[in-house]
């Protein structure tokens, strides 16, 4: 979806729709953070899509930054305290969400130190080789910390949840982010952008059977509460 303004587009509506089906599917407001990350994936590839329109085109600069601070916010403030919180929020083991707490204030911080890059310094996107490649002067020498961080805090959690199926994502995340840091590590912002529609597939699929096994279980209750009725 990353690989030019149609592309985008038609990603955005097919992420948003996935989106909406699955915050659908939420039967508990624990649910509701974790079932909202497809839609935030489908605005993010809208914003991306107003970027390759208006990249061409110098008069529409100012809605260029406004879809690309959109876009970065989403990357790179966003995710980092959203997943965490999300898997915080569904998790019922207390030991668990100890180690979920620590991640969440680790993407927290990483969190407000992009927030700080970004009123700080300049960003140049531009177009290369299909792709969009988003340029700043955010500070070299911390680079690679903050996108060690930024894996451990938007991959770990899903391995730490007892949430069925959450190490299935967390191992298509984990494969993802490898792929484009192999095959497109210059546009590893962009490009990582276009597994977000196999990710919300799966994050439909877990809300989805989570709710089938909430009905069969408040069924069974039911049925049990009938049987003990004179």
């Amino acid at each position: 979806m990353c690989f030019s303004a149609e592309a985008s587009f038609a990603g955005g509506v097919i992420i948003s729709a996935i989106g909406v089906a699955t915050i659908k599917k939420v039967h508990n407001p624990s649910q509701l953070i974790f079932a909202s990350i497809p839609l935030f994936f489908g605005l993010q590839q809208f914003a991306e899509g107003f970027v390759w329109l208006t990249l061409p085109n110098p008069e529409y600069v100012n809605i260029q930054k406004i879809a690309t601070y959109m876009f970065l916010i989403m990357a790179d403030f966003l995710w980092p305290m959203m997943i965490p919180l999300a898997v915080l929020f569904m998790e019922e083991s207390k030991k668990r969400k100890k180690i979920l707490w620590i991640l969440f204030i680790g993407g927290l911080s990483l969190s407000s130190y992009y927030a700080f890059c970004l009123v700080s310094f300049n960003i140049y996107p531009q177009i290369e080789g299909y792709h969009i490649l988003y340029k700043t002067d955010f500070p070299k020498s911390l680079s690679m910390i903050a996108f060690s961080i930024y894996l451990i805090v938007t991959i770990t959690p899903l391995f730490v949840s007892s949430i069925k199926r959450t190490h299935l994502l967390g191992t298509l995340m984990f494969l993802s982010c490898l792929v484009t840091a192999i095959f497109f590590r210059q546009y590893l912002t962009s490009v990582w952008c276009f597994f977000a529609a196999l990710i919300s597939c799966v994050i439909y699929w877990i809300l989805r059977d989570s709710k089938r096994i909430f009905n069969f279980d408040k069924l069974n209750l039911l049925k049990a509460a009938q049987i003990k009725l004179p």
